[in-house]
């Protein structure tokens, strides 16, 4: 029964995208209005224009979408007051609603419409609409004026040093950002939209003379495929267009930060920027993409060498280190020196559970504390993870459910976790560290290796958007130019050419 009611919402919509503007206003208003019934926010404005002469408009704008005071100073004012039909009728426009559009509105933006479906869709996007009386075309008249939140430094990625503007829900305001970092003509902005019902605004940026072409028409091809109902997050966009939709790891990079959405265009990636959402989408992302950070760049290169090397290291620590712990105290207790082994043995002499479970346990509890600070206000949320962890390690110990070196061995796990610099990315990493703690309490140190020979062979044969994960690591040979900014962050100066694993278009930059 839904299916069919779907169907015919669908059958409805395209036969009006097919129903041209009547030369009757009333017939129009009449569709209009049967369309939407019942939608108490769609106004219907009636006026009659003109000087000498009257002809019957009709004003239809969504109310709380659109600027009010620009219609009626800059459009309303002129057609009632200051318009001449007899002079526009001996104009050189064949049509009047060309001659209206041309001389008695002075708002910047107008279009002529000429079905109903595309009347419906400006209006549902902030427009105007202006239907005059006799003329079988509407005008559109540019009016978007909904509330927009201020821009502020996004929470999600602060630096010490940097801008602190960010993005917004208003994906203009968002290119906009993005025009101020970058005055080439060579930027390219395309539109589209996405969703049957939603109809979000989709904008695909690139810098024309840059881009890596076969990632560009890869991801156009991908948006065009998109068959949904609505867009309500750049995370739809991001899940339907990256390459393995199995895989935990993410293949479209993602940010708030104009300066880093610049940035990769510089390099020849593709910003995906959508409506009502200030993240932005990157592509294509890759392994070493996710491990550097803006600040990174506007610090001195050696403190930001060290700093992306203390993240390389943290890397194998948050994936590892449990599980090390599990395997070599359950299986492999000769591998530690005498002294800790038998510290090791004495403190688990009172504990009931075994390593495994151990681990897993506390794991848990830094999981449930973590996501517990997230759920509430800022202040009160980082009190709560300090506090919660401390209290309730301390108490495990007491009670002898632990022993001090797991608490100790997920304490620094758990901050670890938080130098790497993409959200989602070290979210995969903490999903990755459960599996291994698994793999060591069922195999030891002989489970660790499988689940890493599995995880290198997939990143090995992961894509995004065409373009190998693990480039530059696993290509180093034909891209050894590119492997100066990986695990190392080079000289400004030394950054001239563009990353030869894009394939751009222009390798040298400035």
């Amino acid at each position: 029964m839904d299916e069919k009611k779907q169907n015919k919402n669908k059958q409805d919509e395209q036969d009006l995208s097919q129903v041209k503007v009547d030369a009757d206003i009333k017939k129009n208003e009449a569709v209009l209005k049967e369309l939407f019934k019942n939608a108490d926010d769609i106004v219907f404005r009636k006026i009659e224009g003109g000087q000498n002469r009257k002809v019957k408009m009709l004003l239809t704008y969504v109310d709380g979408m659109t600027s009010k005071e620009a219609i009626s100073e800059y459009a309303v004012q002129n057609l009632m007051m200051n318009m001449d039909l007899n002079s526009l009728e001996n104009s050189p426009e064949t049509e009047l609603q060309n001659a209206v559009a041309k001389t008695n509105i002075s708002i910047l933006e107008v279009q002529v419409l000429i079905t109903l479906g595309e009347c419906v869709d400006k209006m549902l996007s902030g427009e105007t609409v202006l239907f005059i009386d006799t003329c079988s075309k509407a005008v559109m008249l540019s009016s978007r004026g909904w509330p927009m939140r201020g821009i502020q430094e996004p929470a999600a990625e602060t630096l010490i040093r940097g801008a602190r503007d960010g993005f917004v829900e208003t994906m203009k305001v968002n290119i906009t950002l993005i025009r101020r970092r970058i005055r080439d003509p060579k930027m390219k902005v395309k539109y589209t939209q996405v969703g049957t019902r939603s109809k979000t605004d989709i904008a695909i940026l690139y810098i024309d003379d840059i881009v890596n072409r076969t990632v560009l028409e890869t991801v156009e091809k991908r948006i065009k495929n998109i068959d949904i109902e609505a867009i309500l997050e750049s995370s739809y966009i991001e899940e339907m267009i990256e390459d393995d939709s199995y895989s935990l790891f993410p293949q479209i990079e993602n940010t708030e930060r104009p300066d880093a959405a610049a940035s990769a265009l510089l390099e020849g990636r593709v910003v995906i920027a959508v409506d009502n959402t200030p993240t932005v989408l990157i592509a294509p992302a890759i392994f070493v993409s996710f491990m550097q950070s803006s600040e990174d760049y506007y610090e001195r290169w050696l403190p930001s060498c060290i700093t992306r090397l203390i993240r390389y290291l943290a890397l194998p620590i948050v994936m590892l280190l449990p599980a090390l712990y599990v395997a070599v105290t359950q299986f492999h207790p000769n591998m530690l020196p005498t002294q800790l082994a038998l510290y090791v043995a004495a403190s688990r002499a009172n504990v009931p559970f075994p390593p495994y479970f151990e681990a897993l346990l506390m794991e848990l509890v830094i999981e449930l504390v973590r996501e517990a600070s997230m759920r509430i206000t800022t202040p009160v949320g980082s009190t709560i993870g300090l506090v919660g962890g401390l209290v309730i390690g301390q108490s495990s110990v007491e009670a002898g459910l632990i022993t001090p070196l797991a608490v100790i061995i997920v304490a620094l796990t758990a901050i670890a976790s938080f130098t790497i610099p993409s959200y989602n990315f070290s979210t995969t990493l903490r999903v990755i560290r459960f599996a291994f703690i698994i793999l060591a309490s069922v195999f030891g140190l002989f489970g660790i290796s499988i689940g890493l020979s599995i995880l290198i062979i997939h990143l090995c044969t992961l894509k995004s958007c065409g373009i190998p994960y693990m480039t530059p690591l696993s290509t180093f040979v034909e891209n050894r130019r590119d492997l100066r900014d990986t695990v190392i962050r080079p000289k400004i100066k030394n950054m001239v050419r563009k990353p030869k694993y894009l394939h751009p278009e222009k390798e040298k930059g400035n």
